[in-house]
C-alpha cells in the first residue's frame, strides 16, 4: 500500500522539523516511534475537506513564515499544500476554563488519525489554529504528545506558569497531564503528534 505524494512530503517534511526541534529526549522517542509506525501507510480517505470561517480568516497569516528556518518555512509550504485536502473541526466541549470566543475562534484538524486523511489508531498528527486572543480550555488526554509550535503563543502544563515556546519550539505533554494554550495579538498555529499504545481506538 502507498500514500499519495502530498501527504507522503508532508510527512517526511514535518518528520525533519520535529527531529529538529524537539530537544525532550521523552519527546524526540516518542517522535521516533510515532515514525516508525507511519511507514507503514493505511487507506487514504477522500471528500473530507472542510473549512470553518476562522480558517478562511486566520489561516493565511499564520502559514506566513514567522521565521527564516529553512526547515519550518518548507514545513508551512508543504502544510500549505496539503489543506485544501483537511477536514477542520469546532472542539466539541469546552468548560470555563476556555474564553468566550473559543468555540468560534478555533479550528482543529487531524492529518493521521481517527477521522484523518489516513485513518489510523497508533499515530494523531494534526493542527490547531486560533484567531487572536483565544485561550483554549484544560484538557488531557492518555497519549503522550508533542508539540511543534509554528506562531507566537502561550502554553500551560499542569499548575506552570505560561510559558512562549516561540516559532520553531516544541515541549512534551506526558500522558494525562493538564495543559491548555492561548494566542496572543497574532494567530496561533501549532502541530501536535500523539502516540497511542494501541491500534485500536
Amino acid at each position: 500500500m502507498s500514500r499519495s505524494d502530498a501527504l507522503q512530503i508532508f510527512l517526511d517534511t514535518v518528520f525533519v522539523a520535529f527531529d529538529r526541534f524537539a530537544h525532550d529526549l521523552r519527546a524526540r522517542q516518542s517522535i521516533m516511534q510515532i515514525f516508525s509506525n507511519l511507514e507503514v501507510p493505511q487507506p487514504e480517505r477522500s471528500g473530507l475537506s472542510k473549512r470553518l470561517p476562522v480558517c478562511d480568516r486566520y489561516l493565511e497569516d499564520a502559514l506566513t513564515p514567522k521565521t527564516e528556518q529553512p526547515v519550518l518555512v518548507k514545513l508551512l509550504e508543504q502544510f500549505k499544500a496539503l489543506e485544501p485536502l483537511l477536514d477542520w473541526k469546532q472542539r466539541s466541549t469546552h468548560d470555563d476554563s476556555a474564553s468566550e470566543n473559543f468555540p468560534m475562534g478555533h479550528a482543529n484538524t487531524m492529518i493521521v488519525g481517527p477521522g484523518g486523511l489516513e485513518d489510523r489508531g497508533d499515530v494523531w498528527l494534526g493542527a490547531t489554529l486560533m484567531a487572536p486572543n483565544v485561550r483554549y480550555p484544560d484538557h488531557d488526554h492518555p497519549p503522550e504528545e508533542t508539540y511543534l509550535v509554528l506562531s507566537d503563543g502561550e502554553f500551560r502544563q499542569g499548575d506552570s506558569e505560561w510559558f512562549s515556546p516561540g516559532v520553531g519550539g516544541s515541549f512534551y505533554n506526558p500522558p494525562g497531564i493538564k495543559h491548555a494554550m492561548r494566542s496572543g495579538e497574532k494567530p496561533l498555529f501549532a502541530l501536535w503528534a500523539l502516540r497511542l499504545e494501541r491500534t485500536e481506538h
